[in-house]
């Protein structure tokens, strides 16, 4: 799990910034592979192993980013309470 001590909304930005990057160097290799296309047999290999990249891709970083929601809200909470407990005593 990500380490809740250092999570803010930069981090999840940066989490979403790196699946961009990475779906977008896919998506670019994707095309040039395709470019480059003699048969609809090759076509068809191409495009099934991008749909497998893409979709690994898509679910690795989702639960990456997945934790670090869950981290945030933990953080906070904590945060939250440890103000509050304080306040009743």
């Amino acid at each position: 799990m990500a380490d809740t001590a250092s999570i803010d909304m930069q981090t999840i930005a940066l989490a979403y910034g790196e699946y961009t990057r990475k779906s977008f160097e896919q998506t670019k290799s994707f095309v040039e592979k395709l470019a480059g296309v003699r048969s609809l047999d090759q076509a068809i290999e191409i495009q099934t192993e991008f749909a497998k990249q893409a979709y690994e891709t898509f679910v690795m970083d989702a639960q990456k980013i997945r934790e670090l929601y869950s981290g945030l809200a933990k953080q906070t909470l904590e945060g939250a309470v440890a103000q509050v407990i304080p306040a009743a005593r």
